[in-house]
């Protein structure tokens, strides 16, 4: 089947279940920015499985009209990999949210990213617990009021990104709940071998509302928003300021540009590969820089269930596997009426 050829439509991966997350929830945009993806990626229902934790993003897989499992919290990470083992041709999907797979899961996310196991990971920050009521999360800002931090939070907060870059993941991407490119950056994720992470900013109308609107509001978007493009320079507020390296301080500054020549400016083009400035690009404090939005890091490398297939061909090659004989090699006890035996 030839990469991007339509075989489906968005009807065949809606499911007849009620949609159930708050009106106005950002939950709401992403589904169907994922439903409209599907189609586009030529993929097949019967062929997908999309793997959620605990909350509420975590009821992504009811409305997904594929192979589901709706796991315990914080582990869709490890159920995802025993699938992709099990099944390699499965095209697998894990929905998670901030504090699934940064508190409780953290550890198996991490182990995940760093096994490179084939597979799209959607990371669903708003910087609150919701399904719990309100909580603070490992991403929630320094002051953040909570039923849990009544006078504030002081945690310092997790950045997904850099999280995913210092676990080795390989493909790191930033999305927004309503922002009408998201549906490329899916694309850009199912297109790499190994394990894709986005975090994608998601409003949560009820607990936390409007926490991104600094840089997520469309008035706004041409002086808060760097788009990222491999290939292209890294403009924003409509091509009259640009991202420069500062070689003396080997860090990224803001830079005016005169009448489009970015060139002059030196401006730096996104290289999606450069591991370096995807760290910087996630590091850049808003307010003084943009948000970094697209695709920030992509540089594949061979897959975990690739190896394992591999290793397991190489293991039967020219003798027949035997179970068996595994089980029983070393020491073994009978047990006896008179106790065990060696």
């Amino acid at each position: 089947m030839n990469e991007m050829t339509k075989i489906t439509t968005l009807k065949d991966w809606e499911t007849d279940q009620e949609v159930r997350w708050c009106p106005g929830c950002g939950d709401y945009a992403i589904l169907k920015a994922v439903q409209r993806t599907m189609p586009d990626l030529g993929v097949r229902p019967e062929d997908t499985l999309f793997i959620s934790g605990i909350g509420c993003s975590s009821r992504f897989p009811y409305y997904m009209e594929t192979y589901g499992f709706h796991t315990i919290h914080g582990r869709a990470p490890a159920v995802a990999t025993g699938a992709k083992l099990a099944n390699p041709d499965l095209d697998v999907w894990i929905i998670t949210g901030d504090g699934d797979a940064l508190s409780i899961g953290g550890n198996h996310t991490m182990h995940l990213l760093r096994r490179n196991l084939d597979c799209q990971i959607m990371l669903f920050n708003n910087e609150i617990y919701g399904l719990t009521k309100g909580q603070y999360s490992p991403t929630s800002r320094v002051g953040t009021n909570t039923p849990s931090t009544p006078y504030g939070s002081v945690d310092r907060p997790a950045s997904p990104c850099a999280f995913a870059l210092g676990s080795g993941a390989r493909f790191i991407a930033r999305g927004i709940d309503v922002h009408k490119d998201l549906t490329n950056v899916l694309k850009a994720a199912h297109t790499h071998k190994g394990a894709a992470f986005i975090e994608i900013f998601q409003n949560c109308i009820v607990y936390n509302k409007d926490v991104f609107e600094e840089f997520a509001a469309k008035k706004t978007a041409a002086s808060t928003q760097l788009l990222l493009a491999d290939g292209e320079p890294m403009l924003f507020e409509k091509g009259e300021k640009g991202i420069t390296l500062d070689r003396e301080t080997l860090s990224l500054k803001v830079v005016d540009v005169v009448d489009g020549d970015w060139q002059a400016a030196n401006v730096i083009v996104h290289d999606v590969t450069n591991r370096s400035v995807a760290h910087m690009l996630i590091e850049m404090p808003f307010g003084e820089f943009p948000m970094a939005i697209g695709v920030l890091y992509d540089d594949p490398r061979p897959t975990f269930e690739g190896a394992v297939v591999e290793q397991n061909a190489q293991a039967a090659e020219g003798k027949k596997a035997d179970l068996q004989a595994l089980l029983n090699k070393g020491q073994t006890w009978t047990v006896t009426e008179d106790g065990p035996e060696l």
